[in-house]
């Protein structure tokens, strides 16, 4: 093999190459731009740089600085047709940064972790204590780092685990203990101890521990998870108990509405009685129904009634009941409330309940009895109540449309479900989830929405919500013709190209105001920009365009993934 081929092999694993013959002439060179280093071809290599030529036929690596920057030289020696002597030149600054990195993003992945981490050396100090693990301790890494485990959690060092475990090099499995307290409570936490071996000697041990909550939340999914696997469809939890949703039905990924999702699963396990506040559109029932669902009372009914769709006068007897003669043309009828029996009676838009009918409810829901209207007998109340109101309470109590009582006695938890227009991440996913699902629905396929109407849809306030998205999208798909390009603007309907076009001007106004943007996602864009740009110019060649940008390699990778940057499928 010539000596440029077996060269250029080589200079990819590192930053320059130098090739010699048996006399320690240069035959061939190729360096990166910035090594400050006059090489030319049939030089002698001590011309060059001062080194002792027995260095050179032995395979070693020696350091090198030049310019005061430090290099490392690995000899590599080939003896077939010809003997080639290889410098090969890794600069030291290049590997440090590369190793700086690397423990970095380690450090934020282990502190991104929901499990506790704590590793101790040989000598039984701390010396990596997680943010997990700080939160379910109430410990800070920098008050133990360095300390002993003993001295930590005050314990005879001849009991330590990790010692045990660093002594025998065998794991300790799911020990469930107490190790500390946090205002005289003990915090039990769940884990196991494993220990790091190299070379069949163990360096490290390291524990993984999960707290209190998040095994009562796995208890709580395993026992979901049973009761689903006997309800595979919505005819089945329709025939059981009158409800269509689970929790699998609520659909999004942001992590306002992930979070709300695990709030209301721990609610629900409990049977409180539970005021859920939300726009109109935002799924209170669908939430209403998944907690119905996922709690012990999933196999007992749930009754739903929309308080503003009753007249006052029916609103009474449909809740409490009534019995013959109570009034003209009164029967025997029970009440929704005894209906539910052991089940779940959902009272949406209650802030549309007369407040005198707000003060009977109070009392009923205080007492946990019901007495049907003209009758003086009294049968108990059995069912968990959730509640949902479309406006702030605080705000319908301040206009006297809600008893303050009322609230209180409803509202033992409270869940309340942010609107769609704070949940852009929602929207982008309901956009693309509507289009996927009226295509198959309507039996048509249409093209992607243009650049321009997707930003506009993501900008739009949405004042009803997912319901509101749900029908423009279906409207889009019946209206788009099937030979359209993109689905844009001319295809909206009239009564809502107005505010989305409104919507369009108004942000382009206001991205022409840099003043007016935060100076970090100026940054990050004029960053992404820079990256795109450059890597289009080296027809992304990753290594050269990370050359023009004068960082690393890895370095570039992490951002253009950093940015979400994808190369165009041509």
């Amino acid at each position: 093999m010539a000596v440029s081929s077996l060269g250029s092999i080589i200079r990819s694993f590192v930053d320059g190459v130098i090739a010699l013959n048996e006399n320690y002439e240069i035959l061939w060179h190729d360096l990166k731009d910035d090594i400050p280093l006059e090489v030319s071809v049939g030089t002698q290599i001590s011309d060059i740089i001062a080194c002792d030529n027995r260095l050179l036929i032995n395979n070693k690596t020696f350091p090198l600085d030049i310019n005061e920057r430090h290099f490392s030289v690995e000899v590599k020696v080939f003896t077939e047709d010809h003997s080639y002597i290889f410098l090969c030149l890794r600069d030291l600054r290049t590997e440090m940064m590369d190793t700086a990195e690397r423990l970095y993003c380690l450090e934020k992945i282990i502190d991104s972790l929901d499990e506790g981490v704590m590793m101790s050396n040989s000598e039984g100090e701390i010396i990596l204590y997680n943010q997990a693990q700080e939160k379910m301790e109430g410990l800070t890494s920098k008050d133990i780092i360095g300390k002993h485990l003993w001295s930590v959690y005050n314990y005879n060092p001849q009991y330590s685990e990790h010692r045990h475990t660093f002594k025998t090099g065998k794991p300790i499995y799911s020990r469930y203990r107490a190790h500390s307290t946090v205002n005289g409570i003990p915090k039990y936490v769940n884990y196991s101890t494993f220990p790091i071996q190299k070379d069949g000697k163990t360096i490290s041990v390291f524990s993984l521990s999960t707290n209190e909550s998040k095994l009562k939340d796995r208890l709580h999914q395993t026992i979901e998870l049973r009761r689903q696997s006997n309800v595979t469809t919505h005819e089945k939890v329709n025939s059981k108990n009158g409800t269509i949703f689970t929790f699998n039905d609520i659909k999004g990924k942001s992590l306002a509405l992930l979070e709300l999702i695990k709030e209301a699963q721990n609610v629900a396990i409990h049977n409180a009685d539970t005021l859920i506040v939300g726009e109109t559109g935002t799924g209170k029932e669908l939430f209403a129904q998944s907690m119905h669902n996922h709690s012990p009372r999933a196999n007992k009914p749930f009754v739903a009634i929309n308080c503003a769709a009753i007249p006052e006068n029916l609103l009474e007897s449909t809740l409490f009941g009534t019995i013959k003669g109570a009034y003209t043309g009164a029967t025997d009828q029970i009440g929704l409330f005894e209906y539910a029996q052991d089940g779940t009676l959902f009272l949406d838009e209650i802030n549309s309940m007369p407040m005198t009918l707000q003060s009977k409810l109070m009392r009923i829901l205080q007492e946990r009895f019901v007495r049907r209207v003209g009758s003086n007998e009294v049968s108990p109340v059995k069912c968990t109540v959730i509640s949902a109101c479309n406006e702030d309470p605080e705000k319908l109590i301040a206009e006297n449309k809600m008893r303050l009582d009322l609230f209180y006695r409803i509202a033992h938890t409270s869940l309340y479900i942010p609107p769609l227009r704070e949940r852009t991440e929602d929207v982008h996913f309901f956009i693309n989830y509507f289009l996927m699902t009226y295509q198959t629905k309507l039996s048509k396929e249409v093209p992607q929405l243009s650049e321009t109407l997707q930003k506009s849809l993501l900008k739009y306030p949405w004042p009803g919500n997912i319901r509101e998205l749900e029908h423009l999208i279906e409207n889009l798909i019946i209206r788009v013709p099937e030979n359209a390009e993109a689905i844009n603007m001319e295809h909206l309907p009239s009564y809502m190209r107005g505010k989305i076009i409104t919507v369009f001007q108004t942000t382009t106004s206001e991205q022409g105001n840099v003043m007016q943007r935060p100076l970090k996602k100026i940054f990050n864009n004029t960053e992404k920009q820079l990256i795109e740009t450059t890597l289009k110019l080296t027809n992304w060649n990753v290594s050269q365009a990370a050359q023009k940008l004068g960082i690393t390699r890895q370095s570039l990778q992490y951002h253009i993934k950093k940015h979400a940057i994808e190369k165009p499928i041509i």
